[in-house]
Order: C-alpha cells, then sequence, then structure tokens
C-alpha cells in the first residue's frame, strides 16, 4: 500500500511539473526536434519491461494506449500552433493547464481503482504506456500542424 501511496504521489509531481514546463516551453519557437524528442526521451523508460514484475499481457497494452489516445485528444484540442514573427510557436489555450491537471486527478482515480486489482508494477507498466500513447498521439498530431504551417509559410515566400 504504501508503494501505492509512494509511487501515485511521485507521479502527480511529475505531471504537476510538467504542466509548469509545457507552459514555459509556450515562449519558444517550436521546431521539428522540440516536438518529436520527449517522446523519444520518454521512451526510454520502456526498459522497465525487461523486469517481470513491470511486464503485462497485450491487452493491457492495447488498453493502456488506446486510453492514453483518447487523452490526447483534449491535448490536441488545446494546443495550436501559430506563425508569429517568422517563427511558429504553440499556444496552447486557457483551459490547458486546467485540462492537464483534470487529466492528472482522472488517471489518479484510475490507477488508485486498477490498483486494488492488479499489482504495483503492471499499474506502473500500464500508465507509462498510458503517458507514452497520449504524449505520442498529441506530439504526432503537433509534428503535422508544424509541417502544414511550415509548408504554408514556405509557398507564401
Amino acid at each position: 500500500m504504501y508503494l501505492a501511496i509512494a509511487t501515485t504521489a511521485v507521479f502527480a509531481f511529475m505531471a504537476i511539473v510538467m504542466i509548469f514546463v509545457r507552459m514555459r516551453a509556450s515562449r519558444r519557437p517550436a521546431s521539428v526536434k522540440s516536438i518529436i524528442l520527449p517522446p523519444f526521451f520518454m521512451s526510454t523508460g520502456a526498459f522497465m519491461f525487461l523486469f517481470p514484475m513491470f511486464q503485462i499481457s497485450w491487452l493491457q497494452v492495447a488498453e493502456a494506449l488506446i486510453v492514453g489516445m483518447i487523452f490526447s485528444i483534449f491535448l490536441i484540442k488545446t494546443s495550436k500552433l501559430e506563425h508569429e514573427g517568422g517563427h511558429i510557436y504553440v499556444k496552447p489555450s486557457k483551459m490547458f493547464p486546467v485540462i492537464l491537471v483534470s487529466l492528472l486527478v482522472i488517471r489518479i482515480i484510475i490507477k488508485l481503482i486498477i490498483g486494488t486489482s492488479i499489482s504495483v508494477g503492471e499499474t506502473s507498466g500500464m500508465f507509462f504506456l498510458l503517458a507514452l500513447g497520449m504524449i505520442g498521439t498529441w506530439r504526432l498530431a503537433m509534428l503535422y500542424q508544424y509541417l502544414q504551417l511550415t509548408k504554408k509559410q514556405s509557398a507564401e515566400i
């Protein structure tokens, strides 16, 4: 039980830090590198699946990724890229922090519910994949929008 509480607290802290990081990132111009690198850096966490404690079934993998993709819709809808002063910037809406906090609360509630029926390791693995599915899908949508804006910008020149 203490392990579940500790992992939830660490997860909540990391999510809150991420909210502030995302808000500050909107001050700098976006680039392909800044869009695609976060999911790649995050993907190193997949090494957890080398340990039996974190291994989950393929059905659980699919469930986690699908829920992550569904959650990403909210992030996609509240993150827009805009051309401004020769650069492209991420312009999160005013609802963006509210959406992130809401997703955090929903994920914690789901984690507490699921954590009663499966092990802490399996729960950690599922929520890692949920986050990867959410962030990966969101970043792919941002990359698509970024490439569309750069194509439009090139056509105007």
